[in-house]
């Protein structure tokens, strides 16, 4: 457990873009018009990791995410995503689960969640029967042909990182996947996806305002600064969480010295 102070204008080790790096960003800027969002982004994400990415509102942290799934291109440095540097290439190694589940509201849980696999070409059939087995080990099994409707807040977000992870993409990207529910259920889907990214072997970029969020989820949080976004705090997390429930983890010493380093760092 540990951080790393790096320059304001996001210094620090170059990223290499290695064998075991999964995503890296060096000297990232992107202006829109005269406002500059991202200003000399430079880290890097290891391969199968986790990186939580927070900071005040408007610092760049979704445009950041948006340029490493290739939906914008940037304006200067270079972003390296499994090997693919374009945005046609980065986009194609990247899923990204929203903040707002975004659930069809015509389609079942079963047939939201496998839209990726039926868009590849595979048969309605055939996608059912590969999406299916994954309900009971997301807490979901019996809501298979349940409306959107009909399902909690906190049920929706799972289907949605279902249908995220159904992509089979080597990147995750999620952009505040829990801001839209209430404290309570924000708790407990906290913890549910912590569980759940242990078990899933990808590598993840989580975008959020809570600091809490983040370093509960990470391993490694980069703390962004306000407009233009710079890095100015990289925090490896370190915690132990095998066996240990949110509240245990979240009032432990170690987790409340983090969170003050990080805020620190915000601030």
């Amino acid at each position: 457990m540990g951080e790393q102070s790096v320059g304001v204008n996001g210094g620090g080790a170059v990223a290499s873009a290695g064998s075991n790096v999964g995503i890296a960003f060096q000297g990232v800027g992107k202006a829109f018009g005269d406002v500059v969002a991202l200003d000399g982004v430079t880290f890097e994400i290891d391969r199968n990791s986790r990186i939580g990415i927070v900071g005040p509102s408007g610092g760049g942290k979704s445009t950041l995410l948006q340029l490493t799934a290739g939906l914008l291109e940037q304006d200067v440095g270079t972003i390296n995503v499994e090997g693919e540097t374009t945005t046609e290439g980065r986009l194609s190694r990247c899923a990204m689960m929203p903040q707002r589940d975004l659930l069809l509201p015509w389609r079942t849980a079963l047939d939201n969640a496998m839209i990726a696999i039926e868009n590849r070409g595979v048969t309605k059939k055939d996608a059912r029967a590969k999406t299916r087995p994954y309900f009971e080990h997301f807490g979901l099994a019996k809501f298979e042909d349940v409306r959107p409707d009909a399902l909690s807040g906190g049920m929706r977000q799972r289907v949605s990182f279902l249908r995220t992870l159904m992509a089979e993409k080597d990147i995750l990207l999620l952009d505040e996947p829990f801001g839209a529910l209430d404290s309570i259920t924000r708790g407990q889907m906290q913890e549910w996806l912590l569980r759940a990214l242990g078990d899933v072997p990808r590598t993840v970029l989580l975008v959020t305002h809570d600091v809490d969020e983040a370093l509960l989820l990470s391993r490694t949080v980069v703390v962004m600064s306000a407009r233009p976004g710079r890095v100015v705090r990289v925090i490896d997390v370190g915690l132990q969480t095998e066996g240990h429930s949110r509240r245990e983890i979240v009032t432990s010493p170690e987790f409340i010295e983090l969170k003050e380093s990080a805020l620190e760092a915000i601030e």
